[in-house]
């Protein structure tokens, strides 16, 4: 078999290795708030998810355009240079995950890239004025609208319901959650499954497989609308319980605010074709939920925290991608690609073994939030 083919196959299964833990490492954005509340149980929460993710892989296309054009010269970008960047990317997920941190997979992935890129090519094939433009000032814009647009929600959906009885207004956002929820996995799908799509578009056109201006093909959206869903319906329970309990406590009217403006957001940066953080906007939206309740409590040092690693992402993702490029080209070829592969394997399995010891999962994610269950939760995620 030609070795281009095989090195092709290797970063094609990578690629898709990535899309599956940013399928468990985001399904927090979606499902934490809705888990916390006792809106949906947690199973059936992660289910729905992956359904909808699924779904809102094939709604748009134009994420993945700009993740295979609008980053880095492709007349520049080699097999080991995407392999390399995948690594960046899957590295910093799967650490994050471990440690409960919301990061960011989509600045992950482009922090990998461009690492990988700037070793290999120099700074001539790292497109700057378009990271800048549709990656860093949408990081910034995006979270303060969500949380903008969350806070003032939750402040009128508390106004105008003032006058219905706890229990009534209670039972009603819950089920308005199940459809808000659902709009915020069905916009993840249309943004966060793209950036899959558009790296391994970059791969078959650094290969010679496809033409610059070629579509994505079919078979692609397939098996990453699968690989992120399937990834998803795992659930990254260690997350969830960070941004469902760890950032303020949800009642069901803060929920739905945070959701429906996650979705709103998250929709229109994928219509402008915007790799947007989904993380960065739900976290936005939890964090507005609680500025917009009277008398609510945000917990500010774990927000902190939290932006702390946003900022790290994308150079710790990028010097993971520099130095897996450059331990593969030393070898050279398939072979390289193949070592650094392997490396990367080992170490995601010593990670899991490790995550083994304190495992999180739906049966206990709500216990060791705070001891404080919703009544729905506590009924049914034993």
């Amino acid at each position: 078999m030609d070795a281009n083919l095989v090195l092709l196959a290797i970063v094609i299964v990578t690629a898709l290795c990535f899309d599956f833990t940013n399928g468990f490492h985001d399904t927090a954005n979606a499902m934490a708030t809705s888990i916390a509340t006792g809106a949906l149980r947690p199973r059936i929460a992660v289910a729905l998810s992956a359904v909808l993710n699924f779904a809102g892989a094939f709604l748009s296309l134009k994420v993945a355009a700009t993740i295979a054009t609008g980053i880095v010269d492709t007349g520049a970008i080699t097999l080991t240079v995407v392999f390399a960047g995948l690594i960046g990317g899957l590295a910093w997920n799967l650490l994050t995950w471990y440690f409960g941190i919301p990061s960011s997979s989509s600045h992950a992935l482009i922090g990998g890239v461009v690492g990988a890129t700037l070793i290999a090519a120099g700074t001539s094939a790292v497109k700057g004025a378009e990271i800048v433009s549709k990656v860093l000032i949408p990081a910034v814009l995006a979270p303060s609208a969500a949380l903008l647009v969350a806070a003032v929600g939750t402040y009128l959906v508390y106004v105008i319901t003032r006058d219905v009885p706890e229990g009534t207004r209670g039972r009603g956002f819950r089920y308005g959650q199940i459809g808000s929820a659902s709009l915020v996995s069905l916009a993840h799908g249309t943004n966060d499954a793209q950036k899959t799509m558009g790296v391994i578009t970059l791969a078959m056109i650094a290969a010679g497989v496809i033409g610059e201006d070629a579509r994505t093909p079919f078979w692609v959206i397939l098996a990453s609308a699968t690989a992120i869903a399937l990834g998803t319906y795992l659930g990254g329970w260690r997350v969830i319980r960070t941004l469902g309990k760890g950032l303020t406590d949800i009642e069901t009217p803060q929920g739905f605010a945070a959701e429906s403006s996650s979705a709103a957001v998250i929709f229109a940066s994928s219509h402008f074709g915007f790799p947007l953080s989904t993380t960065h906007v739900c976290t936005g939206s939890v964090i507005g939920s609680g500025v917009g309740k009277h008398l609510a409590e945000v917990r500010w040092g774990v927000a902190a925290k939290m932006a702390v690693a946003w900022l790290v992402t994308l150079p710790a993702a990028a010097l993971v991608g520099a130095l897996a490029w450059a331990g593969a080209n030393v070898i050279g070829g398939a072979l390289g690609v193949g070592v650094v592969f392997g490396v990367a394997l080992v170490l995601s399995a010593a990670l899991y073994l490790a995550s083994r010891r304190e495992p999180v999962h739906a049966g206990n994610v709500n216990d060791e939030w705070t001891g404080r269950l919703a009544p729905a939760v506590r009924e049914h995620a034993a």
